[in-house]
């Protein structure tokens, strides 16, 4: 995988046993997402290996994720054209204004939304993700909402679709560093 690392996270789940480690990089058409996720569930033990290549606006293009989960072979390639989405090349209804995918197994990609927050003067954002839910691989949609708060590096999020809300610690590359009751960062490097 080609790129210059820009960051690196390693975080811990704190909803089962394991880790997900995740590299930040500048690529041609703009941003990858390299990522190892390990964690042990009630089907068995998974092994996921995810690349996500972004738009220089922060934007999915496509992902893919391949390994294995308990028994079964894992191999899954999302692609975002021209205002559609596809899952293995089969069109997925209901996502026609997403621009972000987000990969139900790591927090990883709480990355482009945020970035994108960074870079405006709103205190707020709203985006459509395609959200992957694993391991039922299928993609749905959930509008998200990321607002700055009084404290630097702190998030409010909320998942309108499953009314979810909670208080994300974020670092200056837009990593997700503490993911109340799911995720919490091991280690991290954000060169200046």
């Amino acid at each position: 995988m080609t790129g210059k690392t820009v960051a690196t996270i390693t975080w811990r789940a704190l909803y089962c046993e394991g880790q997900d480690t995740c590299r930040l990089a500048r690529a041609d058409h703009g941003w990858l997402l390299v990522g190892h996720a390990r964690f042990h569930d009630d089907d068995g033990f998974a092994a996921l290996d995810y690349v996500v290549r972004c738009s220089e606006e922060w934007q999915t293009l496509d992902a893919d994720i391949a390994g294995t989960h308990g028994e079964m072979d894992v191999r899954l390639h999302i692609d975002h054209r021209n205002g559609e989405w596809l899952l293995n090349e089969t069109p997925q209804p209901g996502l026609k204004d997403a621009t972000d995918i987000d990969l139900s197994f790591t927090p990883a990609t709480n990355l482009m939304p945020l970035r994108r927050l960074f870079k405006q003067q709103d205190d707020a954002l709203t985006t459509r993700a395609a959200w992957l839910h694993y391991p039922a691989a299928t993609l749905a949609p959930l509008d998200q909402t990321y607002s700055r708060t009084s404290t630097y590096g702190v998030i409010d999020y909320r998942a309108e679709q499953t009314d979810y809300t909670t208080t994300l610690e974020v670092n200056d590359a837009g990593f997700v560093t503490d993911y109340p009751g799911l995720w919490h960062a091991e280690d991290q490097h954000v060169p200046l």
